[in-house]
C-alpha cells in the first residue's frame, strides 16, 4: 500500500465512529508505515476490510436528514401579500 492510498483510508474510516481497538490498530499501522514505509500483508488486508465494512455504514459527520425534513416542513407563515415588483 502506497503513502497515498493509506492516506485515503485514514481519512474515510475518520469520518466514523471507532471501537477502540479499531482506534488502536490504526494508530500502530500508521506507526508501522511511517518506520518502514510499508505495512504488513495482514495490516493491508484489516485495513482494506475495515475500511469497506465501515463505508456501507452512514459517517457520523454529516448531519441527520431526519432532522432537515423536520426543520424544514413547517408551512413558513407569511407576513402578507409581496409588493408588485416595477
Amino acid at each position: 500500500m502506497n503513502k497515498e492510498r493509506l492516506d485515503w483510508v485514514m481519512s474515510g474510516l475518520r469520518q466514523h465512529a471507532l471501537t477502540k481497538a479499531e482506534d488502536q490498530f490504526l494508530k500502530t499501522a500508521l506507526e508501522d508505515f511511517d518506520k518502514n514505509h510499508a505495512l504488513t500483508e495482514r495490516q493491508e488486508e484489516r485495513l482494506e476490510s475495515l475500511y469497506k465494512q465501515k463505508s456501507q455504514s452512514t459517517p457520523t459527520s454529516k448531519p441527520d436528514r431526519s432532522s432537515f425534513k423536520k426543520n424544514h416542513s413547517q408551512k413558513i407563515e407569511s407576513g402578507g401579500p409581496r409588493p408588485k415588483a416595477f
